[in-house]
């Protein structure tokens, strides 16, 4: 959409957006402007054009009349709706600010002047929070991924936009909105990555270059010290490709205290940079996205930027990237196999295309032994039964710390992100019980399919940590160009985990 968007401290004349709500009459402040600019006669005629509703995001658009007498550039006067006023919310400016952006664009716009303080004080709102809801739709509306065009694809011609608001704190916010908009940008291009270019050495240099850029530190187990730290799910699911699997640590501590000073918060990624199944292969050209698979990781990373660099919490916070790539070859693991974790669980591998929860084990266990966590949050791309219960609306959360589920239903909801507790009971727990081994990767019984990867995960967490497993196979792409999103990754996490390191 844009090759960049900046926050200016000047004011743009040449848009100018303003906001109304439905079916109410401009506030005072919006009618000076109007006035002001020798607009209010044409929004008042496009406002009565036929199929104006007033809904929520929908934009109006008119020209100002040039003074009289005088001969100057036609100012581009933008009407936003904010939909009916009595059930405003600031997070509905997160579409909003898709809607903007997506104006903006297809008008080649180069700067725009946010005069929306009338219309939002005028509900009493949070202008700080409506920013960043606005600030997250244009910056995220923002990102293109067009490095993999080659000479087949004509080169896009994109602008840089300027934004000005008019109001301090909105400004304010815009910025940390479109600073996390970008957080989540980084994810969705690790996203888009290819598989012959995102391997396991590749995610593990974006971690290095993140982690030099921002001062957090950096870690990386492979080869032996896999071998050393018992991380049997990496090793087995990893040992038929030619990409070495790995466990990347990164850690943000907040300078002037000392990294030992509190307990972290830990943040685990599933990063499977390619999953074809293993020896259970995947058919029915059930492969194609499956670069995908290591979103769960890639929001992780994405977070971390935003934590280092716009949130910068009081609280240490380490990030575990459990990275491998679930290949085919005769050093491949196999159904059958039996692996014992360094927890002592052992486990009875009955279908190689359970992978994630294998590697995800590894890391929850060094996160319970090494870490001392005050608590754990996992990402994954882990089932799709997920998909089938809650489709592309929620992402299934599992947690049975109260604290912790409500401090992660805040920060999804704040960034839009939703999640739906699904249960966890022992029974669940039970059917993961192998007859050769202490559990089962898979159950072939396929109820409860997403709740059984969540109890597999269980196996690996002590009982006293309080941890939350997001499985987010289902909302972590975007199936239509709508809001500030274009079909393709999300980065869905990104905005979620940086609001909870924030507000922890």
């Amino acid at each position: 959409m844009f090759q960049s968007i900046s926050v200016s401290s000047r004011g743009v004349s040449q848009t100018v957006v303003l906001a109304c709500f439905q079916g109410q009459k401009f506030d005072d402040a919006t009618k000076a402007r109007l006035k002001a600019l020798n607009a209010a006669d044409a929004i008042d005629a496009a406002m009565k054009r036929e199929g104006v509703t007033g809904d929520a995001g929908e934009i109006v658009e008119a020209f100002a009349a040039p003074a009289r007498g005088k001969k100057s550039a036609e100012t581009r006067v933008l009407m936003l709706s904010l939909g009916a006023k009595d059930k405003f919310e600031a997070c509905a400016l997160r579409n909003a600010g898709g809607a903007i952006g997506r104006r903006l664009a297809s008008a080649k716009a180069t700067g725009a002047t946010l005069a929306l303080d009338g219309a939002l004080k005028s509900v009493k709102a949070d202008m700080t929070q409506c920013g960043v809801a606005l600030g997250e739709g244009l910056g995220l509306l923002g990102w293109t991924c067009d490095q993999f065009k080659g000479k087949g694809s004509k080169d896009t011609k994109r602008t840089k936009l300027a934004i000005h608001a008019e109001n301090a704190a909105l400004a304010g916010g815009l910025s940390r909105g479109l600073a996390l908009a970008e957080a989540a940008n980084l994810c969705r291009t690790l996203s888009q990555t290819p598989p012959n270019i995102a391997t396991t050495s590749y995610m593990a240099e974006q971690a290095k270059k993140l982690a030099r850029a921002t001062g957090m530190k950096y870690t990386i187990l492979k080869g032996k010290d896999l071998v050393r730290e018992r991380m049997e799910g990496l090793i087995n699911v990893g040992k038929a490709s030619e990409n070495e699997p790995c466990l990347v640590r990164l850690e943000y501590a907040p300078k002037g205290r000392s990294p030992r000073g509190s307990k972290p918060l830990v943040l685990v990624g599933k990063t499977l940079c390619y999953d074809s199944g293993g020896l259970s292969l995947k058919i029915n050209n059930g492969m194609v996205g499956m670069k995908r698979d290591k979103d769960g990781g890639c929001a992780v990373l994405g977070a971390m930027q935003a934590i280092a660099t716009t949130i910068k919490p009081s609280r240490r916070v380490v990030a575990l990237l459990a990275i491998a790539e679930n290949s085919i070859s005769d050093e491949a693991f196999r159904p059958d196999d039996v692996l014992t974790y360094r927890n002592g669980v052992t486990v009875e591998v009955t279908n190689t295309d359970a992978e994630g929860r294998l590697v995800l084990a590894d890391a929850l266990c060094w996160a319970c032994e090494k870490e001392d966590p005050a608590a754990i949050v996992d990402l994954a791309t882990l089932t799709g039964g997920v998909v089938v219960a809650l489709g592309s609306t929620y992402a299934g959360m599992f947690c049975e710390d109260d604290k912790l589920r409500a401090k992660i239903e805040a920060a999804g909801c704040a960034a839009g992100e939703r999640v739906w507790r699904l249960p966890m009971h022992q029974e669940y727990r039970d059917m993961m019980k192998s007859p050769v081994a202490d559990i089962v990767n898979s159950n072939a019984n396929r109820k409860a399919h997403p709740i059984q990867g969540a109890a597999f995960l269980s196996y690996f967490v002590d009982e006293k940590v309080p941890w939350c497993h997001l499985d987010i196979a289902g909302v972590h792409v975007s199936e239509k160009n709508a809001g500030p999103f274009v079909d393709g990754p999300n980065g869905w996490g990104v905005r979620l985990l940086a609001n909870l390191a924030e507000g922890f």
